[in-house]
């Protein structure tokens, strides 16, 4: 039988010449993205690197990790969940009746549950939520329904590594706003505003903010909306990491919530359950505001796929979202494993967290004080079963000085075993045994961000 295709680690065999010459101009413009699929390094391009076989690693095709010999923090899905009541519930309504016909894109129940628990608002004549497949599908409608080709759309650096697709997708420009202690890891309206041209058509704030766990001040918020509403901007609020606080004092505000103190009909909202409640694998998300914009939404997505979404996911997506007792028990974890690894970073010299996490269970380490780079400690942690994700994903801040840590993994195993094997896997990366694959990776990807890591790289 031929050796199984690793999906996730697929390089291209340099294709018939009508393949490549055929393909629009907006998949072309993704493919050249340092953000694109395959484009940006992570732990699985270790695989290569080390000459380990894919298929030892990944069982039948599957993409996940085996929890019980790797310490896996590169998946952003809460590995505490999911609630045992949401696989209960997915359980009962896995009958005849809800798997033969098509599906709504939510059950009124769970719109509902959405609205108030998730959104902060009731559903009414001015608020509506659609279903979707994830967070990704809610912007990336939001984007193909209100982006016209060049319009441009402003975002963080670093960001959630699919922003950038999405807009390119749409025909759209990203607009990069680089985060740092100078503005506290957040956006601040007054430098938004200053970047705002005649073709800005959208604002996506990410917050909670892949991937630094930081939450924007209410005051920031009304500014942000306020600034956008004045403009004909539509902000593209994903609140995905708002499920579990890490900080006590920290106050995260969704900005839907914000209704009664200022008009919000230009801001659509989003979230998923694969984040928070640890269901990546049912692919349920929601998008809401104002109805004309979910209806106007709803038409793209039924254009591109259909209007439905899984039902039997639905009712586990309900009984998640009603959990509190998961929740507070998962937010507990996540303080505990947070403090876990600042130990660890205490532990090991040049390492340091630059900011956060007050909110979620993403976390960043800057390894440059160590004087290695992110790309060649994740190989070299790959080596020894430890999965993290290098910074060049996220953007130009911090491509070669971040590696991004999802900490919401349950045991203590997982942590102590990072502590074990990070003193060595630095030694060895800073001796550069990998510099020169992971230069070789970047100089095949052939865009301005590898070519600066390769820069960088080299000194």
């Amino acid at each position: 039988m031929a050796k199984e295709r690793f999906i996730l680690g697929w390089e291209s065999g340099g294709g018939p010449d009508y393949v490549t010459s055929a393909l629009s101009e907006r998949v072309r413009a993704v493919m050249d993205s340092p953000h694109g699929m395959w484009n940006y390094m992570s732990y699985r391009d270790a695989i290569g690197i080390l000459g380990l076989d894919a298929g030892d690693i990944y069982k039948e095709g599957r993409i996940d990790l085996d929890p019980r010999t790797w310490a896996d923090f590169g998946w952003m899905t809460c590995f505490a969940g999911p609630p045992e009541s949401a696989v209960e519930a997915m359980r009962a309504s896995t009958t005849r009746e809800n798997v033969n016909p098509y599906s709504p894109d939510l059950i009124n129940p769970l719109r509902d549950a959405a609205a108030e628990i998730k959104f902060g608002r009731p559903r009414d004549g001015s608020f509506e939520v659609i279903g979707v497949e994830g967070s990704q599908a809610a912007i990336s409608y939001t984007l193909e329904t209100f982006v016209d080709p060049g319009d441009e759309v402003i975002i963080t650096d670093p960001g959630y590594f699919h922003f950038t697709s999405s807009i390119l997708m749409a025909d759209g420009v990203p607009v990069r706003i680089p985060l740092g202690p100078e503005n506290g890891f957040r956006m601040n309206p007054d430098e938004i505003e200053k970047r705002i041209t005649p073709r800005t058509k959208a604002i996506i704030v990410c917050d909670p903010l892949n991937p630094f766990g930081t939450v924007q001040k209410k005051d920031e918020l009304l500014a942000l909306i306020e600034i956008a509403r004045a403009k004909g901007i539509i902000i593209i609020n994903d609140i995905t990491h708002g499920t579990h606080r890490v900080s006590p004092h920290a106050v995260h505000v969704p900005m839907s919530s914000l209704n009664a103190e200022t008009n919000t009909d230009n801001v659509v909202s989003t979230f998923s359950v694969s984040h928070g409640y640890g269901m990546a694998g049912v692919r349920i998300g929601f998008l809401a505001g104002h109805p004309d914009v979910m209806r106007a939404c709803l038409v793209t997505k039924v254009a591109l796929t259909r209007i439905n979404t899984n039902l039997i996911a639905q009712h586990g997506a309900l009984a998640a979202i009603k959990d509190s007792a998961y929740v507070a028990e998962s937010e507990a974890l996540i303080r505990r494993n947070c403090m876990l690894v600042k130990k660890i970073v205490e532990n090991n010299e040049g390492l340091s967290v630059p900011a956060g996490p007050d909110y979620g269970f993403s976390m960043v380490i800057d390894v440059s004080g160590a004087g290695v780079t992110a790309q060649e400690l994740t190989v070299s942690l790959f080596k020894r079963r430890v999965a993290v994700y290098p910074g060049d994903g996220l953007g130009d801040v911090g491509a070669t000085s971040y590696i991004r840590l999802n900490i919401s993994r349950p045991d203590v195993w997982a942590f102590t075993h990072l502590s074990e094997s990070l003193p060595s896997a630095i030694s060895e990366a800073r001796g550069g045994e990998y510099r020169e694959a992971v230069i070789k990776f970047f100089e095949s990807r052939d865009n301005d961000r590898a070519r600066k890591i390769v820069r960088m790289i080299k000194g």
